[in-house]
C-alpha cells in the first residue's frame, strides 16, 4: 500500500485478534510497529514473531484504561522509533456478564466495558495527538456493527462501540485542519480468540451463516487489510467515515 513503508504506527490490543493481524500487515507493508497490550507475555511473543522481517517492532506493555501507562507507551514509541504517524485502537473486551437485558445489567460490568472500549480509545488518541499533528497522521478506531444497530444483547458493549463511532467523527472534524485523518472500522463476526468458545458451537455458526450474506465469519487479516488501507496514502481523502466490514450483514 502506498505510503506505509517507513512510517511508525502504534497498535493497541496487538497481542491477538485484529490487533495482531494489523501488526503483521503493517510489517509486511514496511511500516515500523509499536505494539501495545496489557498481556506482556503474549505481546513479547508477537514482537519476537515479527522481528527480523525488515521493519522495526517494539512492544510496550500497558493497560489502555490507565492514562499514565498509555502516555508512557505512546511517548516511548515516538522516542524509540523516531516519530508517530498512525494509531489503531484495537484493544477491546466483551464481558459475558453483559449478556442480559438492560433492566438486569450490572453497573460494574457496564463501567468496566466502557472503561476499556471507549475511555481506553480516548486515552490512546489523546496521548497520540501531539505527535500526530506535528506531521499529519491517521487514526483508525475499531468499533463494531453493534455500535451501528445493536445486536439485541450487551448494553455495555453496544454503548461503548456506539461511543467510539461518534468519538471518531468528532476527532475527524476537530483535527482535519491539523492534517490528521480519523476513520472507524466496524467489524461484524470475526474469528478471534475472544469468540473461540462460540465458534465451537455448531448452532451458533449456523446462525452466523444465516445472518451474514457472505455466509461466514471474517478472518482477522481481512480487517487488517481495511485498517491498513485507511492508514495509507491510498486513503488520503478519506476521513470521518464509519466502515462496516461485516460480510454484508448491515446491508439488510
Amino acid at each position: 500500500m502506498r505510503g506505509l513503508a517507513g512510517r511508525v504506527v502504534l497498535v493497541t490490543g496487538a497481542a491477538s485478534g485484529i490487533g495482531r493481524a494489523t501488526a503483521e500487515r503493517l510489517v509486511e507493508e514496511g511500516a515500523a510497529a509499536a505494539l501495545v497490550d496489557r498481556d506482556a507475555g503474549a505481546l513479547a511473543e508477537v514482537v519476537r514473531a515479527l522481528e527480523g522481517r525488515g521493519s522495526a517492532v517494539r512492544g510496550y506493555p500497558a493497560d489502555v484504561v490507565r492514562a499514565a501507562g498509555v502516555q508512557a507507551a505512546v511517548d516511548g514509541a515516538a522516542r524509540d522509533l523516531g516519530a508517530l504517524h498512525g494509531v489503531v485502537t484495537s484493544a477491546g473486551i466483551f464481558d459475558p456478564g453483559d449478556m442480559t437485558p438492560i433492566g438486569e445489567a450490572d453497573p460494574e460490568v457496564f463501567a468496566r466495558v466502557l472503561a476499556v472500549n471507549l475511555t481506553g480509545t480516548f486515552l490512546v488518541v489523546r496521548a497520540a495527538l501531539p505527535h500526530l499533528v506535528r506531521g499529519g497522521g491517521a487514526v483508525v478506531t475499531i468499533a463494531s456493527t453493534a455500535g451501528l444497530r445493536g445486536h439485541g444483547i450487551g448494553a455495555a458493549y453496544t454503548a461503548s462501540k456506539g461511543g467510539v463511532v461518534a468519538f471518531t467523527k468528532l476527532l475527524a472534524l476537530q483535527y482535519a485542519a491539523h492534517g490528521v485523518r480519523a476513520n472507524c472500522v466496524c467489524p461484524g463476526f470475526v474469528a478471534t480468540p475472544m469468540n473461540a468458545a462460540a465458534r465451537a458451537d455448531a448452532a451458533f455458526m449456523r446462525g452466523v451463516e444465516r445472518s451474514v450474506p457472505l455466509a461466514r465469519m471474517a478472518e482477522p487479516a481481512e480487517l487488517a487489510a481495511v485498517i491498513c488501507h485507511l492508514l495509507s496514502d491510498e486513503a488520503s481523502y478519506t476521513t470521518g467515515q464509519v466502515i462496516a466490514v461485516d460480510g454484508g450483514a448491515t446491508a439488510r
